[in-house]
């Protein structure tokens, strides 16, 4: 079991003020993640490689190839303001 001075300790760092009640519950809780935690460093991993994720995952992005791109006129077209190459903005820094 953690003690409250720990818990205490453990809210103060994270800058969370804890009643009474719910120092006794967070106590309870982190007491529970705890015991967990030491039922799993007991499981044997000697045999298991290194994951970076729990499951597979892959990439779902398109190639990457070259491809017309929108022709200025047209992207600068529906813009409430714009020169010749640029869009306008108002300017939001002094």
């Amino acid at each position: 079991m953690i003690r409250d001075e720990e818990v205490r300790h453990i809210a103060h760092l994270a800058r969370l003020e804890l009643s009474e009640p719910d120092l006794a519950r967070a106590a309870r809780e982190l007491g529970s993640i705890l015991d967990y935690v030491k039922k799993l460093e007991a499981v044997d991993t000697a045999d298991v490689e290194p994951e970076i994720h729990a499951v597979s995952i892959s990439n779902v992005y398109r190639k990457d190839e070259p491809r017309p791109s929108l022709p200025r006129d047209e992207a600068l077209a529906p813009a409430p303001s714009h020169d010749d190459k640029y869009f306008r903005v108002p300017k939001v820094i002094e």
